[in-house]
């Protein structure tokens, strides 16, 4: 079955939960993950992390630093304190949370994504959880504009999105996970996640269906890893997260839970 490609959300501690850290360098370049040291890159370099995240990136996996923009409320100097401290960490770019929708908001977000490829950091994926208004689209950023329940997801319009923008979808009951990645190709999404995972945070671990990888054996098995779907299978290679690499609009639409609001 085809699968848009895979933005995923990973709150997991490297210590705490090994298995999916060793699963995501399994799948390589067929994800590009979004890393969350302490609601964004900690006040320090972490020796702990940087090990990790070195591992994910040697294995291909483009990986992006986690940062909250709390829908503008953040200060701009905060929130570039946060990008530049990324910097110090083996990501390509970052991932801003909780972006506002707002054009009389779109200032902040166009400074911070400056700031971020002035410290190197050029992969820039803005998250407000809904369609923005048109202005961003001109920052030509990809852009989320759904990221919310399955339930909400299959009510949704779908308004104001476009082709290619990104779908974050959680709390998806794990026999109706085909279903969802097959609503979000027919939806035109760039990019995204379904995961069965939900309340209170839904990317503290892996999606049941990724749980299967060339390899796996070797961690112990299936069973350590938590009970995966009943035909889980490897997503599609892509080329890595063109949308980010090329700029073109991405997205997801209910608000963000702190990747999301």
């Amino acid at each position: 079955m085809d699968r848009v490609p895979t933005l995923l959300p990973l709150r997991a501690h490297p210590l705490a939960r090994p298995h999916a850290w060793e699963i995501v360098a399994a799948h390589g370049p067929a994800f590009t993950v979004v890393v969350d040291v302490a609601g964004g890159p900690g006040s320090g370099r972490d020796p702990i992390w940087t090990a990790a995240m070195t591992r994910l990136d040697a294995a291909g996996v483009l990986l992006l630093g986690y940062v909250d923009v709390d829908c503008g409320t953040r200060p701009v100097a905060d929130i570039r304190a946060d990008v530049y401290r990324w910097a110090g960490y083996p990501v390509r770019g970052v991932f801003l949370d909780r972006t506002p929708a707002s054009p009389y908001a779109i200032g902040p977000v166009a400074v911070i994504a400056q700031a971020a490829a002035r410290a190197g950091l050029p992969d820039v994926v803005l998250n407000p959880g809904e369609p923005p208004d048109d202005a961003y689209r001109e920052l030509g950023l990809p852009v989320c504009v759904f990221d919310g329940s399955w339930r909400e997801y299959r009510r949704w319009s779908g308004e104001g999105a476009r082709p290619g923008d990104g779908h974050l979808v959680h709390a998806v009951p794990p026999w109706e996970l085909d279903e969802a990645a097959r609503l979000q190709v027919s939806r035109g999404a760039g990019f995204g996640l379904v995961t069965d995972l939900g309340a209170p945070d839904p990317y503290t671990d892996l999606p049941a269906w990724c749980g299967l990888v060339p390899g796996l054996a070797e961690l112990g098995g299936a069973e350590e890893v938590g009970k995966p779907t009943p035909a889980p299978r490897r997503p599609r290679p892509y080329r890595q997260l063109s949308v980010v690499r090329d700029g073109a609009a991405a997205g997801s639409a209910g608000r963000s839970t702190r990747t999301g609001s």
